[in-house]
């Protein structure tokens, strides 16, 4: 893609088209899976969906010449601070990060489900979710990520007490953010 595509598509979109790529009711439905999810786990799942890099990063690709995927990584591990993913009881929480302008997605975890995680198990998660993006079914795609998430907090961080709705914490938005 050439440079001058690039910055008009991270110019054009925003925020509102984030919204419009999912409706009203694929972000209802993506809230309802990640609620449910964490009710069988003691981790947390944060879903950002973001529409276009800011400029001070997309200059790094368009300027410097600096991958677009290492830019990407580098806006994810952003958001995994900004959203507080990190701050989880357990060290669990997990950041599914969505770039629209790019069709792009990265997953971080946190510490503890990190060092249980191999690298090339969240590239299977990642690979599988952008293949449904390169037929634009986004919302297939974030699920595919959710799902894969899921399966892997329920294996390593089963909820103690599964019946305790009280017990679950709230501490991430169940809803996906727009960043």
């Amino acid at each position: 893609m050439g440079k001058l595509t690039r910055l008009l598509r991270h110019l054009w979109l925003d925020a509102h088209d984030a919204e419009k790529a999912l409706g009203k009711t694929g972000f209802d439905r993506l809230e309802q899976r990640v609620a449910a999810s964490e009710r069988e786990h003691d981790g947390q799942i944060c879903l950002c969906i973001e529409a276009s890099l800011p400029l001070r990063y997309l200059s790094r690709n368009l300027l410097r010449n600096e991958p677009i995927e290492s830019v990407i990584a580098d806006r994810a591990l952003t958001m995994f601070g900004k959203q507080r993913v990190w701050d989880t009881e357990h060290n669990n929480g997990v950041l599914i990060y969505m770039l629209l302008a790019e069709h792009e997605i990265d997953i971080l975890a946190d510490r503890a489900l990190a060092k249980r995680v191999p690298a090339e198990t969240w590239r299977r998660t990642i690979d599988a979710a952008l293949a449904h993006f390169r037929r634009g079914r986004i919302e297939d795609g974030l699920n595919t990520a959710i799902d894969d998430v899921h399966a892997l907090l329920v294996r390593h961080f089963p909820r103690a007490h599964a019946d305790d709705e009280d017990m679950l914490d709230k501490g991430l938005p169940d809803r996906p953010v727009i960043g």
